[in-house]
């Protein structure tokens, strides 16, 4: 690690940053599944608080293990056969968004003279396994004591904004007569002889999210997500993205109508999605720009806040994030619908 650092501080440095961020920015998704968090704790190696916090703010924008799913789901649907370059153009796409997210923030927020690189080269070891079983318990409980407190609490108003307030019985028929159909053969525009109970059940969960907060945030958001090819279903699955990227998948799922969907296993959504003509290229591109760089997820955000000692950073992160990723997404599906 100390000889990868030494051997990219000049790259790096170019972006206001230093060579040990190298190691933050891997660990956070640079090599697809990593996870943000403990690329966050691995920025405590940088001496200087603003190469630190530039690190920390740039980090959650790699290709951390949490959004993999959902680019393999758009990928094997929309690019077949291509998955492994599209794949590779995401990561490398990361890479590029936080360095020069980095850039931007060395030269307005963040200023100041970039500090020279310093480091001991030290010899190859291997490491002992009670160390290795000492530093696994260490990480462990420090994510135990976080989940335990601030990070349980949010994931209990992440499942009450996307299953509250509940349908009503007396109206869940009503209601589901009433969602707008999916136009790629939605049971709901089927008569009603031909839907069997699998699918009224599927219709009443689509139905029962788009009656929750989650369902009228999301259509409340149409006409803004729309510039960037998102519908309210795609809306609902991003809010609840930012509670856990991992949910991203399933929740697209029952948002179209279908049964749960397991991020492992998402024949039937993607076959919901291929023949959906209001999805193209265009869309899923601008999908995937977008999850890999909108706001944090909530554990994401409470160790930034930690290791901040600020929740402006922390807020910073959610609001710079999501407005950048928003952009991209805009400009990604504008100018793919034009040269479609």
């Amino acid at each position: 690690m100390a000889r990868v650092a030494y051997m990219l501080d000049r790259l790096f440095r170019m972006f206001g940053l230093h060579g040990s961020s190298v190691m933050p920015y891997i660990i956070s998704g640079g090599i697809p599944g990593g996870c943000a968090v403990p690329g966050i704790l691995a920025a405590r190696t940088l001496r200087t608080t603003r190469e630190r916090i530039a690190t920390i703010l740039t980090a959650p924008l790699m290709v951390c293990g949490a959004k993999v799913p959902v680019f393999l789901l758009l990928t094997t649907v929309f690019f077949a056969g291509r998955e492994g370059g599209v794949m590779f153009g995401i990561t490398l796409a990361g890479w590029v968004a936080a360095l020069f997210s980095a850039f931007l923030l060395r030269n307005t927020l963040l200023r100041g003279e970039a500090t020279p690189f310093v480091m001991e080269l030290p010899p190859y070891r291997m490491p002992t396994f009670q160390g290795l079983l000492f530093h696994a318990w260490l990480r462990a409980w420090e994510y135990i004591q976080k989940a335990g407190t601030v990070i349980l609490a949010i994931s209990v108003l992440m499942w009450a904004f996307i299953t509250l307030p509940e349908l009503p019985a007396d109206r869940a028929e009503e209601f589901t007569r009433k969602v707008r159909p999916i136009q790629s053969g939605n049971e709901l525009a089927t008569p009603e002889k031909e839907k069997t109970p699998a699918s009224l059940e599927a219709a009443r969960k689509q139905a029962a999210l788009q009656y929750s907060f989650a369902g009228r945030v999301g259509m409340a958001l149409e006409s803004v997500g729309k510039l960037a090819g998102f519908d309210w279903q795609t809306n609902v699955a991003l809010l609840g993205g930012f509670a856990a990227k991992e949910v991203i998948v399933s929740t697209l799922g029952i948002a179209y109508s279908l049964e749960a969907v397991d991020k492992e296993d998402t024949q039937s959504l993607r076959g919901r999605l291929r023949s959906d003509p209001s999805w193209n290229k265009a869309r899923a591109l601008a999908m995937m720009f977008f999850v890999m760089l909108y706001a944090p997820c909530f554990v994401t955000v409470v160790v930034i806040r930690r290791e901040t000692n600020s929740w402006s950073w922390a807020g910073l992160s959610i609001v710079f994030n999501t407005l950048l990723a928003y952009g991209v997404a805009v400009a990604v599906y504008q100018v793919g619908m034009r040269l479609s």
